[in-house]
């Protein structure tokens, strides 16, 4: 073996991971929703976590990617640490599946469906599928297909180009000595175990030891605890992961490599007892690319069926390293973990959307009702609210700007931008309470007060506001595009009202029914309600065009008006109800 093949080698590894990399990255996003609606299910016990966690796996082909992506489930409270162990689980037996696919590779005969079978015969064909549906399609779903498909082509030549660079290994003494040594169970448990903390994935490290057994060194007495390290290795991605998070978090880590390391040492005990005791001439044949992947298997499911009924143990282990305090841990409002999963981080930064809505509007609330009857808690609640949603903004909007730096299709595009939108107009409702509630704050302080005909068209403007409030409220939190349309002919209705209500003041203050400092706080006050209306029609125009996946607000608002029987008979049912003063 000269230099040559060692660069080729190097090139084939480096191949082998990009395909890797590449094939799980647009499975995952191609999965989407499925992915979401499957850990959606998690809760429904031992079976259905399992089951999440080896359909998960199976589909983005990393079981690192997997347990990673649960640290941040837990660290964002998403799911329990009890959940979190099963899914865990269920992540080891899914990674196999990479194994069974790269097995295709030490397919050989002259059949002519044989050959088929052979990644060589194929690869081509889906690489020209994938790279026709890559450069010209415009669906983001079949550019997904399309590098899924490039992933693939690569991952297999990759794959071939290692068993081939690595094929001279075979004549080399040094090589067949090196794996007489990994016959020693222990130091087999350690090569495996740092290798794929080097690579950070169980499923790359079986892949290179598949492509080395292509020499015929590689004994099923080397590669057997080699396949045991490995699984020891591929928590350094989790551990690493779980560094700063919750102690939740920390736990569901933890419990990946107990659940390993103790799973590899029963395993290890029982292959040491067995090939003492009665030497199993099959340890001693050359291992097979379906040989590897039938061992990786086999130990991962042993390793499954042996800790899932007391899965109880793993997590009182988990509490008992890392115990809890007396200090109440604060979960982490948006976890960047979960920007690999796109579908799940939007639906956490929506989460974090709707209690940011709530606690906007519950600040106009409290200030509308200090207008009419200050109260010191509710006027303290109000100030706290607004800091509140100043720091959501800055949280959710920075993270949604780091997710839409990722591949996103056309769905999970339109939802970011709608969020993006709404923050700002839920941050500017809480703004416009405060302003409100500084006007009570004055009336209260300098005695001044409304006439008779004043005090009922500013309950009028207000009872409107909250309302249109309540509606884009309840729109923005349940997705609702229907409900939403509700809120424009209102806010058309607040527009007019507005206009009104200063006319009508204007000619109060001419004959003297109202004095001028109450002219100022009226003209704030009307502002501050009509902006409110404003804001709640761009949050109600946002969800509309995030279900039609188009961000053209003012469109969408003009269709809405124009020849519009619903919208016309709305408009009119509230023009009655709010200028009935008139």
């Amino acid at each position: 073996m000269d230099i040559f093949n060692v660069l080729t080698l190097i090139g084939g590894l480096c191949l082998f991971l990009f395909g890797m990399n590449l094939m799980g990255d647009a499975l995952e996003r191609s999965a989407g929703n499925k992915l979401e609606n499957m850990i959606g299910r998690l809760t429904t016990g031992k079976l259905a976590g399992l089951l999440t966690g080896l359909g998960v796996t199976a589909v983005i082909q990393s079981s690192s990617a997997t347990t990673v992506m649960v640290v941040g489930f837990v660290n964002s409270r998403l799911m329990s640490l009890k959940q979190a162990i099963h899914v865990i689980m269920g992540a080891n037996i899914g990674t196999t599946v990479t194994a069974w696919i790269l097995s295709l590779s030490g397919i050989s005969g002259s059949n002519i469906f044989i050959k088929l079978l052979k990644p060589s015969s194929f690869t081509p064909v889906l690489a020209l599928i994938g790279i026709v549906l890559y450069m010209f399609t415009k669906s983001s779903k079949k550019k997904d297909i399309g590098v899924v498909l490039l992933g693939f082509a690569t991952l297999m030549f990759g794959m071939e180009t290692m068993t081939g660079a690595v094929s001279g290994l075979k004549d080399i003494p040094a090589f067949q000595e090196l794996f007489i040594m990994f016959t020693n169970p222990v130091l087999g448990v350690l090569v495996g175990a740092v290798l794929t903390a080097i690579i950070q994935s169980s499923s790359a490290s079986v892949g290179i030891l598949q492509a080395l057994a292509a020499t015929g060194a590689v004994s099923y007495g080397a590669a057997i605890p080699i396949i045991m390290g490995q699984n020891i290795g591929t928590c350094v991605t989790a551990m690493l992961s779980s560094v700063g998070t919750t102690k939740n978090a920390r736990r569901a880590a933890l419990v990946h490599l107990s659940f390993n390391v103790i799973g590899t040492i029963v395993c290890l005990v029982v292959f040491s007892v067995v090939k003492a005791a009665f030497s199993p001439t099959l340890l001693n044949d050359a291992a097979t690319f379906a040989g590897i992947a039938t061992a990786h298997s086999i130990f991962n499911i042993v390793c499954t069926l042996l800790l899932l009924p007391v899965s109880g143990l793993l997590e009182k282990i988990a509490y008992k390293l890392i115990p809890d305090t007396a200090q109440a841990e604060k979960a982490s409002e948006l976890d960047e973990r979960l920007l690999g999963t796109p579908v799940i981080a939007l639906e956490c930064a929506h989460n974090l959307t709707v209690d940011m809505a709530k606690i906007a509007t519950d600040a106009l609330k409290n200030s509308i009702a200090c207008l009419f009857a200050y109260d010191h808690t509710a006027a303290k609640a109000v100030h706290e609210a607004e800091d509140r949603t100043d720091h959501l903004e800055d949280v959710i909007g920075s993270y949604l700007v780091k997710l839409s730096a990722k591949q996103l299709n056309d769905r999970e595009g339109a939802t970011a931008s709608m969020l993006l939108k709404a923050i700002g107009d839920f941050e500017r409702i809480s703004d416009h309470a405060v302003n409100i509630l500084e006007s009570a704050e004055e009336m209260r302080e300098k005695g001044i007060e409304f006439s008779e005909n004043a005090k009922v068209e500013i309950q009028s403007l207000a009872n409107a506001t909250l309302e249109i409030t309540e509606l884009s409220y309840l729109a923005f939190v349940n997705g609702d595009a229907e409900q939403a349309t509700v809120v424009e002919p209102l806010e058309q209705v607040i527009d007019r009202m507005k206009e009104l209500l200063r006319t009508r003041h204007i000619d109060r203050m001419r004959i003297g029914d109202c004095g001028i400092e109450a002219g100022f706080i009226w003209s704030d006050l009307i502002t501050n309600m009509e902006r409110v209306s404003d804001h709640c029609s761009n949050i109600a125009g946002c969800v509309m065009d995030s279900k039609e996946q188009n961000m053209n607000l003012h469109e969408s608002l003009r269709t809405l008006r124009s020849d519009n029987a619903f919208y016309k008979e709305k408009y009119t049912e509230y023009t009655k109800k709010y200028l009935s003063f008139v």
